[in-house]
């Protein structure tokens, strides 16, 4: 029901999108929808959350295999994070979230917080001695690279692409 919000809300716009329509798109009654959500600010802060949660916690799945080189856990880290969003749904969502802020709270802070943080760890983890810069400002080079990205290309394979070259630049590739 949330994923079918968001692609209601990435679609429409909030102010534009309705509960009619959301319940049309997770194929369940509008009176069904209400019982789940009382009012729309409440769907869509819902919608949201879930949205950068699953992101977080896909992200923090694919940091947490030591198994696996950390070049590949980057990678999918960032395509979990941000790769799920580009082409027209990044600039989309992006407007829909940076234009209702009331609604959201500090969530449009706290989440990228937390994705910056468990990258930060993940890099630190490894400790390899790649280069001198710290973990916390090579994480966040990485995302400002993984942000401009997803609003420059137009499918998840070429987000993919380019962010392995990126990564491929701190790994020494």
């Amino acid at each position: 029901m949330l994923d079918a919000a968001l692609q209601v809300f990435a679609s429409y716009g909030y102010r534009k999108a309705s509960m009619e329509d959301v319940a049309q798109a997770a194929d369940i009654s509008r009176p069904g929808l209400y019982l789940y959500f009382s009012s729309k600010p409440e769907l869509f802060r819902a919608t949201v959350e879930h949205a950068l949660e699953d992101s977080v916690e896909a992200a923090q799945r694919a940091l947490a295999d030591p198994d696996r080189p950390l070049h590949e856990r980057l990678i999918e880290a960032f395509d979990r994070w941000a790769g799920r969003y580009v082409g027209p749904m990044a600039d989309e969502i992006g407007v829909l979230i940076d234009s209702n802020p009331e609604l959201l709270g500090a969530m449009p802070v706290e989440y990228p917080e937390r994705f910056l943080a468990i990258v930060t760890e993940a890099i630190a983890a490894d400790g390899d001695g790649r280069t001198h810069v710290p973990p916390g400002d090579v994480a966040a080079t990485l995302h400002s690279t993984a942000s401009g990205i997803k609003h420059e290309v137009s499918s998840r394979a070429e987000f993919r692409a380019r962010m392995t070259t990126a990564i491929d630049l701190y790994c020494g590739r």
